[in-house]
């Protein structure tokens, strides 16, 4: 991406005397994985458009800590968290933005019982509701006539019921939304949920996220779109595991929207 992007840290607004509409909690994957920061960018390029004044915590932004509460390390969870929660209250922030339905439903469902309470919202439902503002506006010819099957993150729909925003926003793209078998309340999840991004696949017949793929291939797909890093990880790991990578492409909702800007 060539166009500059805008990004000013809370240390910034502060100095100002300001408040940001939203954070922009940016994630470990979004920060630091080379194909999760395209979807950072994405997103960024997205707000920039919609002149949403936004900031993020930049180097004072940690772990949220859902990966060590997952894999059973309670203590070092408790400690992120309580890292983060210091931060934030001490921003004042109120409302936080995330493309990372794991840090999604951590800040949102586990931080409260630590003290810190946030308005806390998916990339998706920020984009819905940027749209439906009439904030942000798209050609609608960059994906016409092409096929886009979504595959829900677990941590975001049975987690969080969250289902229609991504599917409205896709909608906008005027492409063909195709359903698989498996989805909404009964997807399957990608196999990297509950800290199994990090180590290796049990002993099984089919990888989860070969399983998967093969579900969303299925439905004939120009694109998988994603809603989350890590199963952009997975489902464009699955599509290689097919040898579908030169015909189908797996593409997070914020890189989509922004192709279409």
């Amino acid at each position: 991406m060539s166009e500059a992007l805008t990004v000013k840290t809370m240390e910034e607004f502060m100095a100002e005397g300001k408040q940001p509409e939203i954070l922009f909690w940016v994630g470990s994957a979004g920060s630091y994985d080379d194909r999760a920061k395209k979807i950072s960018r994405a997103f960024v390029k997205i707000l920039n458009k919609a002149n949403v004044d936004f900031a993020v915590l930049g180097p004072e932004e940690s772990c949220t800590g859902d990966v060590a509460k997952r894999a059973g390390n309670e203590f070092l969870f408790q400690m992120q968290a309580m890292m983060n929660i210091e931060i934030l209250n001490g921003y004042e922030i109120k409302r936080i933005v995330t493309c990372d339905p794991h840090s999604f439903n951590t800040l949102k469902n586990e931080y409260p019982g630590l003290g810190g309470n946030y308005e806390v919202v998916h990339h998706t439902q920020y984009i819905k509701e940027l749209l439906d503002d009439g904030r942000l506006s798209l050609e609608g010819q960059v994906y016409k006539e092409k096929r886009i099957t979504f595959h829900d993150p677990c941590y975001l729909g049975r987690a969080n019921s969250v289902y229609e925003a991504p599917r409205e926003v896709l909608r906008k793209t005027n492409a063909d939304i195709v359903e698989m078998k498996r989805h909404k309340k009964t997807a399957l999840c990608c196999g990297a949920g509950g800290a199994q991004m990090f180590k290796e696949p049990e002993k099984g017949d089919m990888d989860v996220n070969v399983l998967r793929t093969k579900d969303a291939l299925e439905t004939k797909p120009n694109i998988i779109a994603t809603g989350c890093p890590y199963c952009n990880t997975m489902m464009t790991d699955g599509i290689k595991a097919h040898e579908k990578e030169d015909s189908v492409s797996v593409l997070d909702v914020a890189e989509l929207i922004a192709n279409s800007i």
